[in-house]
């Protein structure tokens, strides 16, 4: 079975927080990163969406292996398509709250 992301640690990465870091404050700019350059959002953004396709990928794998008997159990094809369908749900409501967000902006008089 191949272990990939966890979609909440996908979600982390996005928002820039580190789950080593109890304070809150974003890994990227940690003093023991202050030499490296931090990652890019758009590259976090990207790795994360690229990691639900994988997912997705699994699970119709996972379900074609069991459809066609080639020794993929139903719990391993249920896992695989809950992952699939958690990851989507969670990228769907980052994609929501970035809208949300955008339209907040947009809304704003200055």
């Amino acid at each position: 079975m191949q272990t990939g992301m966890n979609p909440m640690m996908a979600a982390m990465n996005i928002a820039g927080l580190a789950l080593s870091n109890p304070g809150g404050a974003s890994s990227a700019f940690s003093p023991a990163t202050q030499g490296t350059a931090p990652t890019p959002f758009a590259a976090l953004f990207t790795d994360a969406v690229d990691q639900v396709g994988k997912l997705e990928d699994q699970g119709h794998a996972a379900v074609t292996g069991l459809m066609t008997g080639s020794g993929v159990d139903v719990h391993q094809a249920m896992i695989a398509t809950e992952k699939a369908s958690m990851s989507f749900e969670l990228a769907l409501a980052v994609r929501n709250k970035a809208v949300q967000a955008y339209q907040s902006v947009i809304g704003m008089q200055f």
